[in-house]
């Protein structure tokens, strides 16, 4: 059957395809979606150290990549900058980051709040 073709057609074919294949699944594999979950305001973001001081209950909008994220529910994540980190409680704005790939730089529209001793982010949306 293949003895009709010369010797290395068929071995050259299949390595194209594979080559096709590889470029198909980097270049897809590198994007990701964008879009936004639940309200973002516009403006100019504030360095995450800002919630530090902020006044509890006034709304922020930071900027940061998240690192860290609920595994379950995906319900919270964590998100720093070259000036800190906080955790950003998505419950009550009815959204949840699950599909949000980690390592994504975002812009989250929220309330500093806290729990404790400890300050975070009651989220109203997030832009990715």
């Amino acid at each position: 059957m293949f003895s009709a073709r010369r010797p290395g057609n068929w071995s050259r074919s299949v390595s194209r395809l594979l080559r096709f294949a590889a470029i198909i699944v980097a270049v897809t594999g590198c994007t990701h979606r964008h879009g936004t979950l639940g309200t973002v305001a516009e403006g100019d973001p504030f360095p995450i150290s800002i919630t530090r001081t902020t006044n509890v209950g006034a709304n922020v909008l930071l900027r940061g990549t998240m690192i860290e994220k609920c595994p379950v529910a995906g319900c919270w994540f964590v998100v720093q900058d070259g000036s800190g980190r906080i955790k950003v409680d998505t419950k009550n704005a009815g959204f949840v980051v699950v599909d949000v790939p980690l390592q994504v730089s975002l812009l989250i529209a929220g309330r500093v709040t806290t729990n404790g001793g400890e300050r975070f982010i009651d989220a109203t949306g997030v832009r990715y």
